[in-house]
């Protein structure tokens, strides 16, 4: 290092990805609960807010003239039609965060996971602050079991989503880590060592 120089961190991107079931939004909340200024990154959508759900806290709500204006000017890291609404992650959102060594979860499916992927090949300093986290259940029946245990879905959906997870398992090896999620506490050790790790990843760093 350079005398007189000093060294500044880059904040890290969690990109947080599983089947659906596998519980991985408890494991962030749960992880976020001992990282105090872990946060969240908060989504553009078109669709209307639902009641108690605050503009730039749960979601940037916008119309689709803006979110079509926004996709044309490169503004999304990704984002995708859901049953007729946008979803988005903004850049400038994930920016400001890793801009100030601040650590960003994206808890986000597949799909939009490889668009930020994708776009890695562009933007090297998300390139230099990404990390793709994949969770998995312990087993299938397990996450049958947890599907089931909602009771809040009918057999037909049910089914769907087990297909659909076949299929998501298949991304495994798109991610730069698996975290098996047997027990909730286990889950979380295992994410915590994750961030530790890239908080001392040399290319995360800069000379100030």
């Amino acid at each position: 290092m350079t005398e007189n120089r000093q060294l500044s961190r880059y904040g890290t991107v969690l990109i947080v990805s599983g089947p659906s079931g596998v519980g991985k939004s408890t494991v962030c909340a749960a992880v976020r609960e001992q990282f105090p200024k872990l946060h969240f990154s908060v989504s553009c959508t078109t669709r209307d807010p639902r009641p108690g759900e605050i503009d730039g806290e749960h979601y940037y709500f916008i119309n689709k003239t803006v979110f079509e204006q926004k996709i044309a000017a490169g503004e999304f890291i990704e984002h995708a039609d859901v049953f007729g609404n946008y979803y988005g992650t903004l850049h400038s959102e994930v920016l400001k965060y890793i801009s100030q060594g601040e650590d960003v979860f994206l808890d986000i499916d597949i799909q939009g996971a490889m668009q930020i992927k994708e776009h890695t090949g562009s933007d090297e300093l998300l390139k230099r602050c990404c990390e793709f986290i994949f969770i998995i259940p312990p087993d299938r029946n397990e996450l049958e079991s947890r599907l089931r245990g909602r009771n809040t879905e009918d057999e037909a959906v049910i089914q769907r989503r087990l297909a659909k997870s076949e299929h998501e398992l298949s991304f495994w090896r798109e991610y730069d880590y698996i975290i098996v999620n047997d027990t909730l506490e286990a889950a979380v050790e295992r994410m915590k060592h994750i961030i530790y790790a890239a908080h001392c990843r040399t290319g995360r760093y800069r000379e100030i």
